[in-house]
């Protein structure tokens, strides 16, 4: 469906559809959990990890915690990112729209550097809000363990709690529960050497890719990585443990997931499989075979739909994902996207779609090298080795063809011959059927979602922020305002700025715990409301206070 990210009439119909699906259905402190079968949820996500696994075929992986929880559920093996670095990418996973169609998707807005338009939250359509909004709407108990990075702050109406100490066991007797655990083990900057740290990976196991030169340094590099990967795995046993020891193992479906592929050179930050291919597993007791493996096409942009589903919870008509699992029949895919823009301080513009078999990737700056000044990325082993060999004429074949000064316009790959990305088949005539067919499905894409790579950034901040100054969101509206009552009461909250969801609390002090709100709310007792409205990328309002006396 057609959405009008610009505001247009064409994009209020579905503004006007996402209301009346709020309304009804947001859950408060006195609406009971309906009949519907609420499984709770876990999320164990970790960061620059492709599918480095034991039951993903790695014969060097030590993870048997990940590799049983695979045998005891459904294994994906075609399941990719929507961007290849971090905050682009967990901004289309938790609002199930692509970054590049919300303009989050430049790496990252809350940098502060000279000639850029930074920092900024960005300010997505109004009517984009993190799934889990949805889910605390159905009674759902949301946390968060801790990385947000979500381009446009932290709303506080998307979890109940988000922070070190998030976790499940806060919530309210027998609430189910939607709670996120992400480790940074295996982030690129922990495969930095660490002295005195000994490897307990074996460098000379390890397979080096045709794009690196088999060198000590590198071999160093893969292994840590491998150490960096037992050891987030050793984490994800603990979270299970907790369940088990909950005894909550069977009534929750547990979903393991990487934001993106390895943190190494020519992974991390690009479109290569190297960069969005990840391992997904899920184990959902009595509804996924267990052992299973599924090869169809998952984007993580899928997530959002799809736990909604597995929570019995509507699915909102914008998002821009499909369910993999859940109540109904899930749809399939034929092709996944990828979207790369601006990388720290480093501008590009690069668009990817992919079938079961082949990869069409275009860059809209040709004329550019492929490396772009990235100081972060330049500290690790890999890429020092390469630049240091690079210098002394020590690369050759695959391993210098990253470092050309300009790049093909467009790049074809067949990856089921060409696993590595190596063979650019993009003017061979024997593949003008697929050029053709992905580039006009790639030029689809981009037009169906409003792909924002085109509009600069300051100009879109611009827009965001007019004149950069951050907008407001406006003071919610509390009917009746206050006063003294017979009997209980009904409140109805209100907030003047489209698209901003409202937060509440009968609790003082800055550690008071926010509920959604979405429906009126039923007071019997004497209490001080607290309210405050949430457009996201905007500031919050100024809180509306109401004191009302029950009885009185």
């Amino acid at each position: 469906m057609y959405l009008g990210l610009d505001g247009s009439e064409e994009g209020r119909p579905i503004m006007r559809r996402f209301l009346l699906l709020l309304l009804p259905c947001f859950g408060c402190v006195t609406a009971p959990v309906d009949s519907v079968e609420h499984p709770n949820i876990v999320w164990i996500s970790v960061e620059d990890l492709s599918p480095r696994l034991g039951s993903y075929g790695d014969s060097v992986a030590r993870t048997p915690v990940l590799d049983k929880l695979a045998s005891e559920g459904m294994r994906f093996t075609r399941a990719f990112t929507s961007a290849g670095v971090c905050a682009p990418s967990r901004s289309a996973i938790i609002t199930g729209m692509y970054q590049n169609s919300i303009g989050t998707h430049h790496m990252r807005t809350s940098h502060e550097a000279e000639g850029l338009p930074t920092p900024y939250e960005a300010v997505p359509p109004p009517y984009v809000k993190g799934f889990p909004e949805y889910l605390r709407a159905n009674g759902y108990y949301c946390t968060n363990r801790s990385k947000t990075d979500y381009q446009f702050g932290l709303p506080a109406t998307i979890w109940d709690e988000s922070g070190p100490s998030a976790h499940w066991r806060a919530r309210a007797a027998d609430q189910p529960f939607f709670a996120v655990f992400n480790f940074t083990t295996t982030h690129e900057s922990q495969v930095w050497p660490k002295p005195g740290k000994a490897l307990e990976t074996d460098p000379s196991t390890v397979e080096v890719p045709p794009y690196y030169p088999d060198t000590p340094a590198i071999r160093e590099d893969l292994a840590r990585h491998y150490d960096n990967i037992a050891h987030v795995d050793q984490q994800a046993g603990e979270i299970l443990r907790q369940l088990e020891e909950d005894g909550l193992s069977e009534k929750t479906v547990v979903v393991f997931w990487s934001d993106h592929g390895d943190g190494l050179p020519r992974a991390k930050r690009w479109l290569y499989d190297s960069g969005i291919h990840v391992p997904l597993i899920v184990r959902w007791p009595g509804k996924v075979a267990a052992g299973s493996v599924n090869e169809t096409l998952v984007s993580l942009i899928d997530l959002a739909p799809t736990m909604l589903s597995i929570a019995g919870v509507e699915i909102p008509s914008h998002l821009q994902g499909s369910r993999f699992l859940g109540a109904e029949q899930p749809g399939t895919r034929r092709y996944i996207y990828a979207a790369r823009d601006r990388i720290d301080e480093s501008y590009d513009w690069v668009r990817a779609v992919r079938d079961s078999r082949f990869k069409l990737i275009r860059n809209f700056y040709p004329e550019k090298p492929y490396i772009l000044p990235v100081p972060y990325r330049d500290r690790g082993v890999t890429m020092q080795e390469l630049l240091r060999l690079h210098a002394e004429g020590g690369l050759d074949g695959p391993q210098l063809s990253w470092f050309q000064s300009t790049r093909a316009e467009y790049e074809l790959y067949d990856l089921e011959n060409d696993r590595f990305e190596i063979e650019n088949l993009a003017s061979d005539p024997e593949y003008l059927e697929v050029f053709e067919r992905l580039k006009a499905e790639l030029d689809a894409w981009m037009e169906r979602v409003h792909d924002r790579g085109s509009t600069p950034e300051r100009e879109m901040v611009n827009q965001m922020w007019p004149g950069g100054v951050q907008p407001m969101t406006g003071s919610p509206l509390i009917e009746p305002d206050g006063g003294t009552f017979d009997e209980q009461v009904q409140i109805i909250l209100s907030a003047p700025t489209e698209g901003s969801s409202i937060a509440y609390t009968f609790e003082e002090g800055d550690g008071a715990h926010w509920n959604l709100y979405s429906r009126p709310l039923i007071l019997d007792r004497s209490v001080t409301l607290r309210a405050k409205a949430i457009r996201y990328g905007y500031r919050e309002s100024p809180e509306a206070r109401a004191g009302f006396t029950i009885g009185g």
